[in-house]
Formats: structure tokens, sequence, C-alpha cells
């Protein structure tokens, strides 16, 4: 039999997990894209006390594509989508993290894409280099953290 003090650290694991309301996790609308991510164990968003927190999004180019403008045009859209569901804007988004694949080759484009959405003041950025992303084909990955305002704020 086990002893309840081997059990208990286990509890206090799983409690914040159990902790979310379901109203607070945005899952994707589209069926196929919900299955997966359910089937992985992650959400689009979560909203925890004044933040919500987005998975990041991987910019990944279609065939044909010349640059990566387009790719990281379809992300932001994504990403902003994922915002207003959750009831902010980019105006809210104070962090933004970025993770590249060739930092160099990538870095240009995402600014140019990304000075359409972020507008000042401007959030915190980190950008990192990495050697591989989730999908095989992506190039970058962008995670935004949003501050919610509270009513009467």
């Amino acid at each position: 039999m086990q002893k309840f003090w081997m059990v208990l650290p286990l509890l206090a694991m799983a409690a914040p997990l159990q902790a979310k309301n379901a109203k607070d996790v945005f899952m994707p609308e589209d069926p196929e894209a919900a299955a997966f991510q359910s089937a992985v164990g992650f959400a689009d968003a979560v909203i925890a006390g004044d933040k919500v927190y987005l998975s990041g999004v991987i910019v990944t180019p279609q065939p044909g594509e010349s640059d990566l403008k387009p790719a990281f045009t379809r992300a932001f859209d994504r990403i902003g989508r994922t915002l207003e569901r959750a009831g902010v804007s980019w105006d809210d988004v104070v962090d933004l993290t970025s993770y590249h694949t060739d930092l160099q080759g990538s870095i240009n484009e995402m600014v140019e894409v990304k000075n359409r959405y972020i507008k000042a003041p401007f959030p915190a950025w980190t950008a990192i280099g990495i050697s591989a992303l989730y999908e095989a084909d992506g190039v970058v990955e962008i995670k935004v953290v949003a501050q919610r305002t509270m009513d009467g704020e």
C-alpha cells in the first residue's frame, strides 16, 4: 500500500491543472487542429489571472513562396484571431518571444510583418536562435503573452 506522503506531491502537481476554468482555455476552431491539439495536449491560449498566454504559432512557408512575408502574415493573423477570441488585442501584448531556425535569415522579414501588427508602446521581445521546431518545415515559432485590462481601469 502506498503511503499518503508519497501521493501528496503528485496531488499537488495535479491541482493547478484542475484549477483552470474551461471557459478560460481556448482550443482551435478548426476541428482537425482541435483534434491534434487535444491528442498532444495543448491549447491555443489560456487565461490565467490578468494574463493571456498563447501557445507558439509556427511560421511555415508554402511551396512556391519566394520569401517569408506571406508565412509571417499567416502566423500573425492567426495570433491576432486567438487574441481576439481571448478578449484582448495586439495592443495588449506585453511579451513576444520568437524562436528562429535561421535567426539572421528571418529576422528582417519578421520585423517588417510584425510592425504591421504591433505599434508603440512596444512589448518586450526576445528572439532566440534554435536548431529545430516541432514542425520540420517550420522556420520560426512566435509566442505572446497579453495583459488583460480589468473593468474600471
